[in-house]
C-alpha cells in the first residue's frame, strides 16, 4: 500500500530553486530519508527503496553528501562488523 502525502509550496519556492514539482517532492523525499536513516529510525535498505536507488548507492550518498556515518566507531559496531567476516 502507497501512501500519498501533499505538501504546500510556493511558486517562489521552486522558481528559486530552479526545480519543478516532481523535482522537488523527490528531493524532499531524499532529505527526509537522509534525515531518518541519520537518526537511526530507517534502515538504510528501507531509505534506499523509498528511493527506488540500489542501498550501495544510497549508502554512498549518505555518507558523502548526508552527513551520516556508517559505524559509529564503537566496540559494539567492532564486534558487529568482525562477526561478518
Amino acid at each position: 500500500m502507497q501512501n500519498t502525502i501533499e505538501i504546500e509550496c510556493p511558486t517562489e519556492i521552486l522558481l528559486g530553486l530552479h526545480l519543478d514539482a516532481s523535482q522537488f517532492a523527490y528531493l524532499v523525499k531524499e532529505e527526509a530519508a537522509m534525515a531518518l536513516f541519520r537518526e537511526g529510525r530507517l534502515s538504510s535498505g528501507m531509505a534506499a527503496t523509498w528511493l527506488g536507488v540500489p542501498r550501495a548507492h544510497f549508502l554512498l550518498k549518505a555518507m558523502q553528501t548526508g552527513g551520516a556515518n556508517l559505524l559509529e566507531n564503537n566496540e559494539d559496531d567492532f564486534h558487529r562488523e568482525i562477526s561478518l567476516l
